[in-house]
């Protein structure tokens, strides 16, 4: 993949990306102006040049500006300026595609020990931001966390969150869309196959045509009810508690079916028919089970998991799950009746969208439940995208000013985990003891949520192999607002959004009326001025 060129007058940082995280010299500059960082120079590592490019977000209103565009301020600053860092090859190039130079990709967050080879981190960080802002920086990441199988094949690593491989389908996918890279696409398809037909052989269960296997986020044992959660175990570890290998949940399979859907366009790109009618005819199939088992139609919403032989097989728990509300509408598995009635229907905790809900019987408010009713940024952020897709500007305005009010508070650091109803970081209860976990500050995939939230939610930036097409969202008295500078292949695109709502009134495109949709072998700057209506 070719380094960007220089746009006149696009906001771009240079990093310089040495053996730890990005030093800042202060927050990114709210002028978008661009700004030099970099880090003490081990000789082992000597510095490699990153470059990203990163739209200035401009809100006339005043206030608007100060809060939410100081908070996607401080989000590239977490993302980029703290959690771009050197991928050391002998612990992150096992599959041999990480580029060096820059040979930087994106961890998990500050707060944690290295190494941080995790797929789930590295998959929604490049599918939230990454692939778009830095595309070199996205396709490390996503790269950091592949192996080269002895046959020289690739893989999705097989680490002890099996489950957590799904997800990287997606986010390569989304950063070919986004990018074009065909080397990238045809790697990338290779891994995909390889680890998507390891995990139904093992985890597809042929009764219920769902697949086993605990829910996307929660790998805490807090976030799941009585059984399988057993009192005496004592481990937090979802997999140490019995049949929980057997659970078949409504984000993981959502995310399968949305794996299936990635693969069939992978496949189409690729020039493979008859692949890609295999793969939608799978993809079909599981979105007709997940609508089938886990579909409550007497409460116009999805119900959380489907029991194992844990003394209530079968049985479907009734719980809300955020993430797995949200990718049901992400990926098109929830239709516009069923999208219409979840959104309608979502239980919002007073700072935002919660794991689970409600409490389980064994945590309540005063000791919150790590993976239950607490307030993931990621996840509360994933479902404020899917409020804008089902077209909700109201509930996606609550999503962004809610996100922002909860960094703002933590003075701007995106932190893991906050409490859902007093809002402070709080790092929540695991087994039901005497301690309370951390809240971990830095955290990239909740500075990459937040950036989600203004790309694809409130510019609506949705990218197929030959195109990028907005669909805006904007909430009542939030216009006008403009994304200068945003990288599109060999493009720059400056966008600006008037009125309000989800309904495209009128475009035009260097002043000439159209339909907002960019074809995606253009070159140059371009102007995309949008109204919006109901």
């Amino acid at each position: 993949m070719t380094q960007r060129g220089e746009y006149p007058g696009v906001p771009r940082r240079t990093l310089f990306v040495a053996g730890g995280a990005l030093a800042t010299s202060g927050a990114l500059a709210a002028t978008g102006a661009p700004e030099a960082m970099a880090t003490p120079q081990p000789a082992s590592h000597p510095p490699r040049r990153v470059e990203y490019t990163m739209p200035t977000l401009r809100f006339d209103h005043a206030d608007r500006q100060s809060s939410l565009g100081a908070m996607y301020e401080a989000a590239l600053t977490g993302l980029i300026g703290i959690n771009t860092v050197y991928a050391d090859p002998g612990t992150y190039d096992h599959a041999h595609r990480i580029s060096y130079p820059p040979g930087a990709f994106v961890r998990a967050g500050g707060g944690y020990p290295s190494p941080q080879r995790w797929t789930r981190d590295a998959a929604v960080n490049a599918w939230n931001a990454t692939s778009l802002l830095g595309p070199i920086v996205g396709a490390n990441t996503l790269w950091a966390v592949v192996d080269q199988q002895p046959d020289g094949g690739l893989i999705v690593q097989q680490d002890n969150q099996w489950w957590d491989q799904v997800v990287w389908v997606v986010a390569a996918w989304h950063h070919y869309q986004v990018t074009g890279d065909r080397a990238f696409l045809t790697d990338a398809y290779n891994a995909s196959t390889a680890t998507l037909a390891a995990r139904t052989t093992q985890n597809y269960d042929a009764d219920f045509g769902l697949f086993r296997g605990p829910s996307f986020m929660n790998d805490g044992i807090a976030g799941y009810p009585s059984p399988p959660w057993a009192d005496g175990v004592g481990s937090s570890f979802v997999l140490d508690y019995p049949h929980t290998d057997e659970l078949m949940c409504l984000s993981t399979n959502c995310l399968y079916y949305g794996a299936y859907v990635s693969l069939a366009g992978m496949a189409d790109e690729l020039r493979r028919p008859g692949e890609a009618s295999n793969h939608r005819r799978a993809a079909t199939a599981l979105r007709q089970a997940i609508n089938d088992h886990l579909w409550r139609e007497d409460a116009g919403t999805y119900g959380y998991l489907i029991h194992g032989a844990d003394g209530l097989a079968g049985q479907l728990d009734p719980s809300q799950e955020g993430a797995g509300l949200a990718f049901a509408v992400l990926f098109g598995v929830a239709d516009t009746r069923r999208t219409q009635r979840l959104l309608d229907g979502t239980h919002w905790q007073p700072k935002g969208i919660v794991n689970v809900w409600p409490h389980f019987p064994r945590f309540s408010d005063d000791r919150p439940g790590r993976h239950n009713v607490i307030v993931w940024p990621m996840v509360h952020s994933m479902f404020g995208h899917a409020a804008a897709a089902g077209g909700r500007p109201d509930l996606f305005g609550r999503a962004v000013t809610g996100l922002a009010d909860l960094v703002a508070a933590s003075k701007g650091n995106f932190y893991e985990i906050y409490n859902s109803v007093t809002g402070a970081v709080d790092g929540g209860w695991q087994t039901g003891n005497t301690s309370r976990w951390t809240s971990q500050p830095d955290q990239a995939w909740s500075a990459s949520g937040y950036l989600r939230l203004i790309f694809s939610g409130l510019f609506g930036l949705t990218f197929t192999p030959d195109r990028l097409t907005l669909a805006p969202t904007l909430p009542a008295d939030w216009g006008p607002v403009a994304l200068h500078g945003l990288p599109y292949r060999d493009m720059t695109l400056d966008i600006e959004l008037s009125g309000a709502g989800s309904k495209v009134r009128s475009c035009t495109i260097d002043g000439r009326p159209g339909r907002p949709v960019i074809g995606a072998g253009g070159t140059g700057r371009h102007t995309i001025r949008v109204t919006l209506g109901h």
